[in-house]
């Protein structure tokens, strides 16, 4: 059982926080999941039969492959949480116009309409709760079918990927899209780690790098919706 814990853990990690991404509807909960797979990935590729450890770091061995990893992922959090809490953030009515104030009067009724008649419908999960089961299904049997690595890495890599796609599939803001394909580069990036024989730098740093500006893009296309349509549900694309 020591065992178990002690090698299996980062992979129970990553299947937790990933599953919380797909399910949460709040952007909150959201950027907790990705945070803490940031963490669980880089805790399951710090294991010395991937990448052997070459600093010591307040006491702990790690590896800078890792250590590299984890400062993206966290950055591509931090730059998500930014764009989520300015563009929910409540504005200063002193400092808005007359045309500002009634289109923010108008946004406020929406959004409280909409919580009073639905504030947390179950059947907002069942779509994502299908997806999930469906996700947790494939990724048992296709490692059998198409071995890529251990069972391990094959878990990690076909879990990450599904709930990476079927949050994108499932996503309702831009936000949570933006997430979903975070996840699928992490996924990749989980992989060529794994099962690389040599650790090649210039693949790491273009992983790290579409990281960062793939935070950045769904930062600034954010950005853009807000500033035409006051929100980021996707669904409100449709109806314009």
């Amino acid at each position: 059982m020591a065992e178990f814990f002690n090698t299996q853990w980062p992979l129970i990690g990553i299947a937790l926080s990933a599953g919380l991404i797909l399910l949460a509807q709040q952007w909150r909960s959201t950027l907790i999941g990705l945070f803490f797979n940031y963490l669980f990935v880089a805790a399951f590729l710090a294991q010395p039969q991937f990448i052997k450890p070459d600093l010591t770091l307040l006491g702990v061995a790690i590896s800078t492959t890792v250590l590299v990893k984890l400062i993206a992922g966290l950055s591509a959090v931090l730059i998500l949480a930014v764009t989520a809490l300015t563009f929910s953030r409540d504005y200063d009515a002193d400092a808005l116009d007359e045309f500002s104030l009634a289109e923010l009067r108008r946004a406020a009724r929406r959004a409280q309409r909409k919580q009073l008649v639905a504030p947390l419908r179950f059947a907002d999960f069942v779509v994502p709760m299908w997806a999930l089961i469906l996700a947790a299904i494939a990724s048992f049997i296709l490692p059998r079918l198409y071995p890529i690595g251990s069972e391990e890495v094959d878990f990690a890599w076909y879990w990450l990927t599904l709930t990476g796609i079927f949050t994108i599939v499932t996503a309702n803001d831009l936000l949570k899209l933006g997430l979903g394909l975070l996840v699928c580069v992490s996924s990749i990036d989980l992989l060529y780690t794994a099962i690389a024989s040599t650790v090649q730098v210039f693949p790491l740093a273009m992983l790290g790098l579409t990281t960062i500006v793939l935070s950045l893009s769904v930062s600034y296309l954010s950005g853009l919706m807000y500033g035409r349509l006051k929100t980021l549900e996707l669904n409100e694309l449709y109806k314009r």
